[in-house]
Protein backbone atom coordinates (compact mmCIF):
# COMPACT_ATOMS: atom_id res chain seq x y z
CA UNK A 1 0.00 0.00 0.00
CA UNK A 2 2.62 2.36 0.98
CA UNK A 3 5.20 1.24 -1.09
CA UNK A 4 3.42 1.17 -4.50
CA UNK A 5 3.06 5.28 -3.58
CA UNK A 6 6.35 5.55 -2.94
CA UNK A 7 7.81 3.83 -5.81
CA UNK A 8 5.39 5.85 -7.76
CA UNK A 9 6.34 9.06 -6.24
CA UNK A 10 9.81 8.93 -5.92
CA UNK A 11 10.81 7.83 -9.44
CA UNK A 12 10.00 10.89 -10.95
CA UNK A 13 13.40 12.07 -9.08
CA UNK A 14 15.27 8.86 -8.27
CA UNK A 15 16.39 5.84 -9.17
CA UNK A 16 14.12 3.67 -7.25
CA UNK A 17 14.48 0.11 -6.84
CA UNK A 18 11.50 -1.81 -5.54
CA UNK A 19 11.84 -4.51 -3.65
CA UNK A 20 8.67 -7.05 -2.52
CA UNK A 21 7.63 -10.11 -0.41
CA UNK A 22 8.25 -12.09 -2.82
CA UNK A 23 11.84 -11.07 -4.00
CA UNK A 24 13.59 -11.74 -0.15
CA UNK A 25 12.15 -12.24 3.06
CA UNK A 26 12.73 -9.33 5.21
CA UNK A 27 13.50 -11.47 8.32
CA UNK A 28 16.29 -12.49 6.75
CA UNK A 29 19.41 -11.42 7.53
CA UNK A 30 21.09 -12.92 4.59
CA UNK A 31 18.36 -11.55 2.02
CA UNK A 32 18.95 -8.24 3.44
CA UNK A 33 22.63 -8.02 3.11
CA UNK A 34 21.96 -9.51 -0.64
CA UNK A 35 19.26 -6.66 -1.92
CA UNK A 36 20.99 -3.68 -0.37
CA UNK A 37 23.72 -4.99 -1.85
CA UNK A 38 23.06 -5.44 -5.16
CA UNK A 39 20.88 -1.85 -5.07
CA UNK A 40 23.92 -0.07 -3.83
CA UNK A 41 21.20 2.49 -2.50
CA UNK A 42 22.13 5.60 -0.96
CA UNK A 43 18.74 5.65 0.59
CA UNK A 44 16.76 2.36 1.90
CA UNK A 45 13.03 3.11 2.89
CA UNK A 46 11.43 0.18 4.31
CA UNK A 47 7.98 -0.05 4.32
CA UNK A 48 7.58 -3.72 4.42
CA UNK A 49 5.13 -4.93 7.71
CA UNK A 50 3.41 -7.17 9.54
CA UNK A 51 0.10 -5.32 10.11
CA UNK A 52 -2.61 -7.40 11.34
CA UNK A 53 -2.63 -5.83 14.55
CA UNK A 54 -5.41 -8.48 16.24
CA UNK A 55 -3.64 -11.17 14.31
CA UNK A 56 -0.65 -10.77 16.00
CA UNK A 57 -2.16 -11.24 19.23
CA UNK A 58 -1.70 -15.09 18.39
CA UNK A 59 1.34 -14.74 15.62
CA UNK A 60 3.99 -13.00 17.98
CA UNK A 61 6.74 -14.54 16.74
CA UNK A 62 5.72 -13.79 13.27
CA UNK A 63 4.96 -9.91 13.63
CA UNK A 64 8.15 -9.64 15.73
CA UNK A 65 10.46 -11.58 12.86
CA UNK A 66 9.43 -8.49 10.42
CA UNK A 67 8.38 -5.31 12.40
CA UNK A 68 11.17 -6.03 14.78
CA UNK A 69 14.13 -8.12 13.52
CA UNK A 70 13.62 -7.39 10.18
CA UNK A 71 13.88 -3.81 11.34
CA UNK A 72 17.80 -5.41 12.84
CA UNK A 73 18.24 -6.41 9.30
CA UNK A 74 17.79 -3.96 7.32
CA UNK A 75 19.80 -1.54 9.73
CA UNK A 76 22.60 -3.87 9.84
CA UNK A 77 22.66 -4.26 6.48
CA UNK A 78 23.01 -0.57 5.89
CA UNK A 79 25.73 -0.17 8.82
CA UNK A 80 28.98 -0.27 6.51
CA UNK A 81 27.76 1.84 3.72
CA UNK A 82 26.52 4.78 6.26
CA UNK A 83 23.39 4.12 4.41
CA UNK A 84 20.39 6.28 5.55
CA UNK A 85 17.47 4.37 6.33
CA UNK A 86 13.69 5.98 6.00
CA UNK A 87 11.58 3.31 8.53
CA UNK A 88 7.56 3.45 9.25
CA UNK A 89 6.45 3.22 12.53
CA UNK A 90 2.51 3.68 14.36
CA UNK A 91 0.54 5.74 16.99
CA UNK A 92 -0.08 2.10 18.58
CA UNK A 93 3.41 2.32 19.87
CA UNK A 94 1.60 4.94 22.88
CA UNK A 95 -1.00 3.85 25.28
CA UNK A 96 -4.18 6.29 24.32
CA UNK A 97 -4.52 7.83 27.88
CA UNK A 98 -3.29 11.56 27.14
CA UNK A 99 -5.69 14.15 26.53
CA UNK A 100 -3.98 15.66 23.86
CA UNK A 101 -2.24 14.79 20.42
CA UNK A 102 0.97 13.01 21.15
CA UNK A 103 4.40 14.18 20.09
CA UNK A 104 7.83 12.47 19.30
CA UNK A 105 9.00 12.73 22.57
CA UNK A 106 6.22 11.56 24.66
CA UNK A 107 6.27 8.04 26.56
CA UNK A 108 5.45 5.22 24.68
CA UNK A 109 3.61 2.04 26.21
CA UNK A 110 2.14 0.41 23.38
CA UNK A 111 -0.87 -1.80 24.37
CA UNK A 112 -1.04 -4.60 22.04
CA UNK A 113 1.70 -7.21 20.69
CA UNK A 114 1.52 -5.40 16.99
CA UNK A 115 2.62 -2.25 19.10
CA UNK A 116 5.02 -3.74 20.97
CA UNK A 117 6.78 -5.24 17.91
CA UNK A 118 6.60 -2.09 16.31
CA UNK A 119 8.27 -0.27 19.18
CA UNK A 120 10.82 -3.12 19.02
CA UNK A 121 11.60 -1.87 15.81
CA UNK A 122 11.99 1.23 16.65
CA UNK A 123 14.92 0.43 19.10
CA UNK A 124 16.27 -1.41 17.04
CA UNK A 125 16.63 1.08 13.88
CA UNK A 126 18.06 3.66 16.67
CA UNK A 127 20.27 0.74 17.75
CA UNK A 128 22.39 -0.20 14.45
CA UNK A 129 21.59 2.91 12.64
CA UNK A 130 22.53 6.53 12.79
CA UNK A 131 21.43 7.71 9.73
CA UNK A 132 17.11 6.88 9.86
CA UNK A 133 14.21 8.82 9.04
CA UNK A 134 12.06 7.60 11.73
CA UNK A 135 8.48 8.12 10.65
CA UNK A 136 5.33 7.38 12.94
CA UNK A 137 1.96 7.63 10.93
CA UNK A 138 -1.95 6.12 11.75
CA UNK A 139 -4.51 4.86 10.58
CA UNK A 140 -3.12 4.36 6.58
CA UNK A 141 -5.07 3.48 3.56
CA UNK A 142 -4.36 3.33 0.16
CA UNK A 143 -5.05 2.18 -3.16
CA UNK A 144 -2.94 -1.29 -2.89
CA UNK A 145 -3.88 -3.91 -0.37
CA UNK A 146 -6.52 -3.83 2.57
CA UNK A 147 -7.77 -1.06 4.34
CA UNK A 148 -10.64 0.53 6.55
CA UNK A 149 -11.97 2.39 3.83
CA UNK A 150 -12.35 -0.58 1.29
CA UNK A 151 -13.49 -2.61 4.26
CA UNK A 152 -16.42 -0.19 5.42
CA UNK A 153 -17.61 0.49 1.42
CA UNK A 154 -17.79 -3.47 1.36
CA UNK A 155 -19.27 -4.08 4.56
CA UNK A 156 -21.82 -1.20 3.76
CA UNK A 157 -22.96 -2.93 0.67
CA UNK A 158 -23.18 -6.15 1.61
CA UNK A 159 -24.44 -6.13 5.27
CA UNK A 160 -26.55 -3.00 5.08
CA UNK A 161 -26.32 -2.20 8.76
CA UNK A 162 -22.29 -1.05 10.43
CA UNK A 163 -21.95 -0.93 13.90
CA UNK A 164 -18.35 0.96 14.23
CA UNK A 165 -16.41 2.19 17.42
CA UNK A 166 -17.08 5.74 18.47
CA UNK A 167 -14.38 6.12 21.65
CA UNK A 168 -11.00 5.70 19.88
CA UNK A 169 -9.63 8.70 17.93
CA UNK A 170 -7.37 9.31 15.46
CA UNK A 171 -5.88 10.74 12.19
CA UNK A 172 -7.00 8.87 9.39
CA UNK A 173 -3.91 9.26 6.21
CA UNK A 174 -3.97 8.42 2.94
CA UNK A 175 -0.63 6.48 1.82
CA UNK A 176 -0.74 9.38 -1.09
CA UNK A 177 -0.04 12.06 0.79
CA UNK A 178 2.31 10.52 3.07
CA UNK A 179 4.27 9.41 0.35
CA UNK A 180 4.90 13.06 -0.61
CA UNK A 181 5.57 13.91 2.97
CA UNK A 182 8.65 11.21 2.50
CA UNK A 183 9.79 12.86 -0.61
CA UNK A 184 9.89 16.60 1.63
CA UNK A 185 11.93 15.27 4.63
CA UNK A 186 14.53 13.44 1.93
CA UNK A 187 14.83 16.39 -0.06
CA UNK A 188 15.62 18.39 3.46
CA UNK A 189 17.87 15.95 4.56
CA UNK A 190 16.20 15.59 7.77
CA UNK A 191 16.94 12.91 10.50
CA UNK A 192 15.10 11.71 13.92
CA UNK A 193 11.82 10.51 14.41
CA UNK A 194 8.46 12.70 12.55
CA UNK A 195 5.34 12.13 13.42
CA UNK A 196 3.24 12.43 9.88
CA UNK A 197 -0.83 11.89 9.30
CA UNK A 198 -3.12 13.56 7.29
CA UNK A 199 -4.17 17.01 9.68
CA UNK A 200 -7.49 17.13 11.72
CA UNK A 201 -8.71 13.96 14.01
CA UNK A 202 -12.07 11.69 14.71
CA UNK A 203 -13.43 8.66 15.74
CA UNK A 204 -13.81 5.40 13.92
CA UNK A 205 -17.12 5.91 13.58
CA UNK A 206 -17.34 9.58 12.05
CA UNK A 207 -14.39 8.14 9.63
CA UNK A 208 -17.11 5.50 8.68
CA UNK A 209 -20.09 8.37 8.41
CA UNK A 210 -17.39 10.41 5.83
CA UNK A 211 -16.50 7.13 3.68
CA UNK A 212 -20.17 6.47 2.97
CA UNK A 213 -20.39 10.13 2.40
CA UNK A 214 -18.00 10.40 0.00
CA UNK A 215 -19.05 6.89 -1.16
CA UNK A 216 -22.66 8.13 -2.03
CA UNK A 217 -23.99 5.53 -0.02
CA UNK A 218 -26.63 7.12 1.79
CA UNK A 219 -28.92 3.88 2.67
CA UNK A 220 -26.70 1.71 5.06
CA UNK A 221 -27.23 2.86 8.88
CA UNK A 222 -24.30 3.27 11.06
CA UNK A 223 -24.65 2.72 14.65
CA UNK A 224 -21.81 4.23 17.33
CA UNK A 225 -20.33 1.38 19.48
CA UNK A 226 -18.51 1.64 22.67
CA UNK A 227 -14.98 -0.62 22.29
CA UNK A 228 -16.13 -2.43 25.09
CA UNK A 229 -19.22 -4.04 23.54
CA UNK A 230 -16.39 -5.56 20.80
CA UNK A 231 -14.61 -8.75 21.72
CA UNK A 232 -11.37 -7.99 19.52
CA UNK A 233 -8.11 -9.77 20.40
CA UNK A 234 -5.86 -6.84 20.92
CA UNK A 235 -6.84 -3.67 23.42
CA UNK A 236 -6.15 -0.35 21.09
CA UNK A 237 -5.43 3.07 22.14
CA UNK A 238 -8.23 5.43 23.05
CA UNK A 239 -6.41 8.45 21.57
CA UNK A 240 -3.60 7.41 18.80
CA UNK A 241 -3.56 11.12 17.24
CA UNK A 242 0.05 12.38 16.57
CA UNK A 243 1.22 15.71 16.94
CA UNK A 244 2.92 16.77 13.59
CA UNK A 245 3.97 20.33 14.38
CA UNK A 246 7.42 19.32 14.12
CA UNK A 247 7.12 17.85 10.49
CA UNK A 248 5.39 21.60 9.85
CA UNK A 249 8.25 23.49 11.26
CA UNK A 250 11.44 21.38 9.44
CA UNK A 251 9.28 21.39 5.79
CA UNK A 252 7.19 24.60 5.74
CA UNK A 253 4.52 22.47 4.37
CA UNK A 254 1.12 21.03 6.44
CA UNK A 255 -0.27 17.93 5.39
CA UNK A 256 -3.82 18.46 3.77
CA UNK A 257 -7.09 17.72 6.07
CA UNK A 258 -8.29 14.12 6.00
CA UNK A 259 -11.79 14.77 4.90
CA UNK A 260 -9.82 16.47 1.39
CA UNK A 261 -7.45 13.14 1.51
CA UNK A 262 -10.72 11.18 1.61
CA UNK A 263 -12.91 12.49 -0.87
CA UNK A 264 -10.11 11.88 -3.57
CA UNK A 265 -9.41 8.37 -2.63
CA UNK A 266 -13.10 7.49 -3.08
CA UNK A 267 -13.45 9.70 -6.05
CA UNK A 268 -10.03 7.73 -7.64
CA UNK A 269 -11.84 5.08 -6.69
CA UNK A 270 -15.15 5.27 -7.47
CA UNK A 271 -13.49 5.95 -11.75
CA UNK A 272 -11.41 3.15 -11.53
CA UNK A 273 -13.78 0.18 -10.06
CA UNK A 274 -11.52 0.19 -7.34
CA UNK A 275 -8.99 -1.17 -9.85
Amino acid sequence: MLGSELLGRLSAGHEVTGKDIDEFDIASAGDCRRVIAEAEPDVVINAAAYTDVDGSEKARELCFAVNADGVRNVALACRPGRIEIVHFSTDYVFDGTKETPYREEDAIRPLNVYGEAKLAGEKNLQQYSEHYLLIRTAWLYGRQGKNFVKTIMGKAREVGRLEVVNDQKGSPTYAKDLAAAVERLLTGRHTGIFHVTNRGACSWYEFTLKILAYAGIDDVPVIPVSSRRLTRPAQRPRNSVLDCTRFVEATGKTMRFWQLALQEYIARERMTGGN
